[in-house]
């Protein structure tokens, strides 16, 4: 009989020395620095075909003819694919039963609702032949006008926002507290769309064998995908395989099983073939998420002694005209800043794009850059310093539920990053700094924060006949480290050294390890792994402490420590035995062990749960000609046990250079009269290369909160972005003068 332990049960079997914290390189570096990580696209099944894309190159409309007789001629094309001849699917595309189900454009009909939308595929012997093929049907359309911008349609407060938000939330009387305040500040900011542009772009090889389907496709949620797409095809689940061991990154891109994807399992069954379809980068801007643009206007009211008396924070921002996914900016106000009145709103415009999906840090990146220059500002209003104003206002309970937590970690994040940047010497006033070469230099700080979410898992643990174990669960690998990080959790878990652990994942005929999305992937696999080995070890134990044969007997299961691949009486260490030596005497190859995981309903009614960081920011602008670049960044992140410091420090330092992009670089810039998007590659749509990053500083801030799981697990990956982007505005506006609204922040902007 399987015994699974609960979420927050201590194993009994605790391990003297642990993997669990150690800075261990990735197991996966050696395959990925030489070519030998196998990615989706580089799959080519026997007998595989080639499918390409014909997008839309309108934004509203139908399309009213295609030259399919032109494409099929052309020598390699086997077959074009278009609303006329696609396989009949066993639901509606447009159906949507599930908050997680989004709805997609896979050729029902003739019409088009966003550009880049699909409109036909053409299948080829040859990649070559499939996208000449695609430029042979010279589309024909019925055009109508594209609705563009956040004025560009007529607004309504939608019924939710993320995934089940309030639209409208409040605590209290804002318009009393602002009545009330002896300094009162208000600012609009916004934020333009930003596209995904993951290194490995969508992809996918699938094959039919009857009514069994094989795929290769970077996934962040298996068992999501195989979900989804068996309800699309109308096939059982387990007839469904999805390997997805590497993923050029996700940002959750990914998180969802895209159009363009099931279009190749379209292709592929339209043909009888393997099929492989991979986006190109400018395919990537319209049919797989985006993050939208907000507008929003921040209301804040201070006392005499500079404490927030209220806050209002509004956004607008956008979605498609088919489907719902509303960037939840104006959240990010609920958990940082203790005041007696908050309110927080929505409203939204509905545009003629694909739908925005989540992109890391889906409401606090676009929220937490507004509110961290407001915050800056109503320092500035009650002419204290940034820190002092964030000290004397940080929340010690959750702003919007009263529920305890960890608060203290946040003092410290900002204690050690203020000290570790040299924020003492700092000038209240701006443009009191230059730099040797004549040069506008500014600090800036934000606070970040992000919730420490956890979804459901389960892993398998087996304890083999020679000692080692094996560890099993469908996780995703984005790139983060995942598979080292569960690697490591998993050894302490079976108590051996982490050389002896076999860790498999990444195929969906694996336990589902849920998403990898939230920041919350290394505590849901995770703890699922913990739970597996404590087990597996449970019953390896029974076996021992019940037979007069082992030095063990009679310890009972909560009498004994595993550690090195041995048991260990409690009570007298003298008294041990192998693993193997054990499962000798029970006649047993391999014994296994199963472990399910899941937020804990009990400690989230009861306490708030966030990780938190303080990001201190130096930037220089060219007095002149009004250039700025970023030249140091200090974070300071607590986030709860650290699996793997050399890990955790690589994702803080991605976050903050996404925060840079996000400050000074992205943006999507959409042609008005069109409504395409106008610099759908990686030439003009700005992301931050070498010459953008400065030097980059992560503090590891010691934090233990026992009430998020049993391993204190935290997540980390999208939190970095969340202050940094704050923090280099403030920063500009302290080396100028001038307060940046818009974002990207340009040399106009600051030149005035």
């Amino acid at each position: 009989m399987t015994l699974e332990l609960s979420l927050n049960q201590q194993p009994a079997h605790l391990r003297q020395g642990s993997s669990i914290g150690q800075p261990l390189t990735r197991r996966d570096g050696f395959l990925k620095v030489t070519g030998a990580a196998r990615y989706a696209a580089d799959n080519h099944p026997p007998g595989m075909l080639y499918a390409v894309l014909a997008v839309s190159s309108i934004a509203r409309g139908r399309v009213v003819s295609l030259d399919v007789a032109a494409a099929k001629a052309h020598a390699g094309v086997v077959e074009v694919m278009t609303p006329q001849n696609r396989p009949a699917l066993a639901v509606d595309p447009d159906a949507k039963d599930h908050p997680f189900m989004f709805r997609m454009d896979l050729l029902q009909n003739d019409g088009v609702r966003y550009p880049n939308q699909s409109i036909a595929v053409v299948i080829a012997e040859t990649l070559e032949a499939a996208t000449e093929g695609a430029a042979l049907l010279s589309p024909r359309y019925e055009v109508l006008p594209a609705r563009v911008g956040l004025d560009g349609a007529e607004s309504f407060v939608p019924a939710g926002v993320g995934v089940g938000n309030p639209a409208v939330h409040h605590k209290g009387d804002v318009e009393a507290g602002l009545k009330s305040a002896a300094t009162r500040i208000e600012a609009t900011y916004e934020t333009p769309s930003q596209y995904h542009n993951a290194m490995e772009p969508h992809a996918i090889v699938a094959a039919w064998d009857g009514d069994r389907l094989s795929i290769d496709t970077p996934s962040q949620g298996l068992a999501m995908a195989q979900g989804r797409i068996a309800g699309l095809f109308g096939i059982a689940p387990e007839n469904i395989h999805i390997r997805s061991p590497f993923l050029g990154g996700g940002f959750g891109s990914k998180g969802m099983i895209a159009g363009p994807q099931v279009l190749g399992i379209l292709a592929a069954r339209l043909v009888g073939r393997p099929v492989k379809l991979v986006l190109r980068r400018e395919q990537m801007y319209g049919p797989v998420g985006h993050r939208a643009p907000t507008r929003q206007t921040l209301r804040m009211g201070m006392d005499g002694e500079g404490r927030l008396t209220a806050i209002g924070h509004h956004a607008k921002t956008a979605s498609s005209t088919f489907d719902d996914f509303f960037e939840p900016a104006a959240d990010a106000s609920h958990t940082l800043y203790a005041s007696p009145a908050i309110a927080t709103s929505h409203e939204a415009v509905r545009l003629d794009t694909g739908t925005p999906l989540f992109m890391r840090a889906p409401g606090e990146a676009t929220g937490s850059i507004a509110l961290e220059s407001a915050i800056d500002e109503a320092a500035e209003a009650c002419g204290m310093d940034p820190l002092e104003f964030r000290l004397r206002n940080y929340a010690e309970v959750e702003p919007m539920t009263g529920k305890p937590f960890s608060s203290k970690a946040l003092r410290e994040c900002y204690a050690q990053g203020a000290v570790h940047f040299g924020w003492m010497g700092r000038p209240l006033e701006p443009r009191r700094m230059r730099d040797s070469d004549g040069f506008l230099t500014g600090w800036g700080m934000g606070t970040a924060t992000f919730p420490a979410l956890m979804f459901q898992a389960e892993a398998r643990a087996v304890i083999r006949a020679d000692g080692s174990g094996l560890m099993e669960t469908g996780a995703q690998d984005m790139g983060q480290g995942a598979w080292t990080a569960f690697a490591q959790i998993a050894a302490d878990g079976l108590g051996l050294d982490i050389d002896d652990v076999d860790f498999r994942a990444g195929s969906s005929d694996l336990p589902n390890a849920g998403i990898a999305g939230g920041s919350g992937h290394t505590a849901t696999a995770g703890m699922a792994i913990h739970n597996a080995g404590a087990a597996v070890i449970a019953r390896l134990a029974d076996l021992a402490t019940g037979n007069e044969a082992s030095p063990l007997f009679g310890a009972g299961n909560e009498g004994v420590l595993a550690r090195n691949g041995r048991l260990y009486r409690r009570d007298d260490e003298s008294r041990s035995e192998s693993y193997g030596e054990i499962l000798a005497r029970a006649g047993l190859r391999e014994i296994e062990g199963r472990g399910k995981s899941a937020s804990d309903p009990a400690a989230q009614e009861v306490y708030a749960m966030h990780a938190h960081g303080a990001v201190f920011a130096e930037v220089k602008v060219d007095p002149d000609f009004g250039q700025i670049r970023v030249t140091r960044l200090v974070g300071a992140f607590a986030a709860g046990r650290i699996v793997n410091p050399r890990m955790v420090r690589s994702q803080y330092f991605g976050g903050m250079i996404w925060g840079v992009s996000f400050a000074l670089l992205e943006e999507a810039v959409t042609d008005r009269r069109t409504g395409r998007i106008q610099n759908a590659n990686l030439a003009e749509y700005h992301v931050p290369v070498n010459a953008d990053v400065p030097s980059v500083e992560a503090l590891l801030i010691d934090e233990h909160d026992p009430y998020v799981n049993a391993l204190g697990i935290k997540g980390v990956g999208e939190i970095g972005i969340t202050g940094t982007a704050g923090a280099i505005a403030n920063a500009v506006w302290h080396a100028t003068g001038v307060r940046p609204r818009r974002f990207p922040i340009r040399i106009e902007d600051v030149m005035g």
